[in-house]
């Protein structure tokens, strides 16, 4: 039997409307907003201001930046004072909670909030992982689980602990964070789906998680402008932003633009703004990481059974670019 109110809820979260500017008629004219939500500066281990960082960002036509400094929370007043703009550019406060447990590294982002968290500790990576989502929520903030495959830190077993956060990085542009997984560590794309084949509704982000731009020129370099979300949303103010962030209400990529993805009960349909010189690949994948469907031209829609668990669409490039959508929830999961 399909869940019907998962999907009808996310009918309204994934009907995008056309172009990072564009708007759609009627209601609150909902906007795309271009942005990264993992961010470092000389206030803990990246090698810039944060003037510098927020300028970075600013001059390559974001909308928003996330301030997320290892277990400091950089101010954003100043910053949104000389580079903010109404519906133009917005700086929002965060924290990247660094905490590690059994030496395993476990970090989160709290992305908007109040106040500072403190990590929480724990015996093993899953303990740490429940005692800080657990501190981390009462502040009022999106709550994102960072580069799980960093350390090989969280198993599939310890992400099943997560349960109360909002986002789980599944495309992390550090040079270090093994997104694709080994022989013997799933990718995380592998345990997003693990996460929510457990009946978790998390939602995937892509992030820069920058630390330095004076080597752009070094791929070893953890560089700006590599991945982001792209979040649809009434107005560029961080209760909105944070808003849509929590109900799902963007995609994440690497460079592939969706000009719309529409969600009903009936099927999920997607269509991708077309480099010339790239061909497209678009995957339904379901409940366990199948793939559900196939489909190398337009149009590029799956029409729902109703038994996947859940649909959500990967689309790749033949140039290596990807952008993903966020889960329908489906029938029995």
């Amino acid at each position: 039997m399909r869940n019907w109110a998962a999907i009808g809820a996310l009918i309204l979260v994934l009907a995008f409307g056309s172009g990072l500017s564009g708007r759609q008629s009627g209601g609150d004219t909902p906007r795309w907003f271009k942005g990264n939500t993992h961010t470092h500066t000389l206030n803990s281990d990246g090698d810039s201001t944060p003037d510098d960082v927020v300028r970075w960002y600013r001059e390559q036509r974001y909308h928003f930046l996330v301030m997320t400094d290892h277990n400091v929370v950089t101010r954003v007043e100043g910053l949104n004072a000389l580079h903010g703009a109404p519906d133009r550019f917005l700086v929002i406060r965060g924290e990247e909670v660094t905490d590690s447990a059994g030496g395993k590294p476990v970090h989160l982002n709290l992305i908007g909030g109040e106040g500072f968290i403190a990590p929480q500790g724990g015996a093993t990576p899953a303990e740490s992982l429940r005692r800080n989502i657990a501190a981390m929520l009462p502040a009022k903030g999106v709550v994102s689980i960072n580069h799980p495959n960093f350390g090989w830190a969280l198993t599939a077993g310890d992400l099943a602990s997560g349960k109360g956060a909002h986002l789980l990085e599944i495309a992390n542009a550090h040079p270090q964070v093994n997104n694709g997984g080994s022989a013997d560590s799933p990718g995380t794309e592998a345990l997003w789906d693990s996460m929510l084949g457990a009946g978790l509704i998390i939602y995937g982000v892509a992030s820069d998680d920058m630390h330095e731009l004076k080597r752009p020129w070094t791929k070893a370099a953890a560089r700006p402008g590599q991945a982001w979300i792209v979040v649809r949303a009434s107005s560029l103010t961080t209760n909105v932003i944070l808003a849509a962030l929590g109900r799902g209400d963007f995609y994440a990529s690497t460079g592939i633009e969706l000009t719309d993805v529409q969600a009903t009960a009936q099927r999920v349909t997607l269509t991708i703004k077309e480099q010339t010189s790239s061909r497209y690949s678009v995957s339904f994948i379901g409940r366990g990481g199948r793939v559900l469907k196939q489909a190398g031209a337009a149009p590029y829609q799956y029409d729902i059974a109703g038994n996947e668990g859940y649909v959500r669409a990967k689309v790749v490039d033949s140039n290596g670019l990807a952008a993903w959508t966020q889960p329908v929830m489906v029938g029995d999961r």
